[in-house]
């Protein structure tokens, strides 16, 4: 049988999720000044090709510089609020469910360590879950990160005045599958994402733990398995990220379809003809930079409210 990771057993059921929801929401805050930048230049150039527009935003520095310019400081927080409702969603089924599986020897092979297939399927299947239920906070949250000042605006620009705003406003028009619109898009890039992510992580960190520089450095190692999985989570999941953000952004006529794209593979097939490899690949800097610190936050807040809770219950 294979080994139990946690060995407070009489930790309650489901509290891992609590833990992890409130991870989440903690490094949400911190990574989503990276993540307003990554969506613009994700919509810069929107179906057109390479080379044939004006780019607003040179880099990620300069995108950063130019929102704060524009639109001031603040504006690097755009969508804060539905985007850690989202983390609630998202980072509390998929790294809960990651935790308690690896918890109760769900998916730990017969020496206790990783198992890669288990692992894959569980996170991908938990980070799916999550992201469908999350969507409409994702398609807010992305809505009002695209929005900026006239002089640097990229995509299908919004005019919601908040959050609160921007439900109301896309109930009133779609009801609950307008709230729903391009929740497909988070399918493939969560799946991917998620079981990428999870799975990378627990492999290196069953490969590091009995290494000397680890061995009685749990959160170094935490660090560092973080850090790995994190940049492989962006190379892989950044074509999914480039589609999932245009679909939640474009604008949809009185029917409520979509006025660029039909579906996820009209997406993926319009991007690729027009804008080529590479347009898949748009804002794959900020990805990096958000992922990276995202993943390593998540599970460094995680294990210290684990053990937090450990010591104190």
């Amino acid at each position: 049988m294979p080994m139990i990771f946690d060995t407070k057993a009489d930790r309650p059921p489901g509290v891992e999720f609590v833990f992890a929801a409130v991870s989440g929401v903690g490094a949400g805050f911190f990574t989503n000044p990276i993540d307003v930048v990554k969506i613009r230049l994700q919509l810069q150039g929107e179906l057109e090709a390479r080379g044939s527009y004006r780019k607003v935003y040179h880099n990620t520095f300069h995108a950063a510089y130019l929102i704060a310019r524009h639109e001031g400081l603040f504006a690097l927080q755009s969508g804060i609020v539905p985007a850690l409702g989202f983390q609630v969603f998202l980072n509390g089924t998929r790294l809960g469910s990651y935790h308690c599986a690896k918890r109760y020897g769900i998916i730990l092979n017969d020496k206790g360590e990783t198992s890669i297939g288990k692992t894959a399927l569980v996170s991908g299947v938990a980070g799916i879950s999550g992201a469908i239920a999350g969507s409409p906070f994702y398609l807010v949250k992305t809505q009002l990160q695209s929005q900026s000042a006239k002089s640097i605006a990229v995509g299908f620009q919004h005019h919601h005045t908040g959050a609160l705003d921007a439900f109301r406003y896309i109930w009133k028009k779609g009801g609950f599958f307008g709230l729903y619109q391009g929740w497909y898009a988070n399918v493939p890039k969560t799946f991917i994402g998620s079981a990428t992510q999870l799975t990378v992580f627990g492999l290196v960190v069953d490969s590091l733990k009995s290494l000397e520089p680890f061995t009685h450095k749990p959160l170094l190692l935490t660090f560092v398995g973080s850090l790995i999985s994190g940049c492989c989570l962006a190379v892989v999941m950044q074509p999914f990220d480039v589609i999932s953000t245009r679909l939640y952004n474009q604008g949809t006529d009185v029917k409520g379809k979509g006025v660029y794209y039909n579906g996820l593979f009209d997406a993926l097939y319009k991007v690729f003809k027009i804008e080529g490899f590479f347009g898949l690949y748009k804002g794959i800097f900020p990805t990096l930079l958000r992922s990276a610190p995202h993943v390593i936050l998540c599970q460094i807040f995680y294990e210290n409210l684990a053990q937090l809770y450990d010591e104190y219950y």
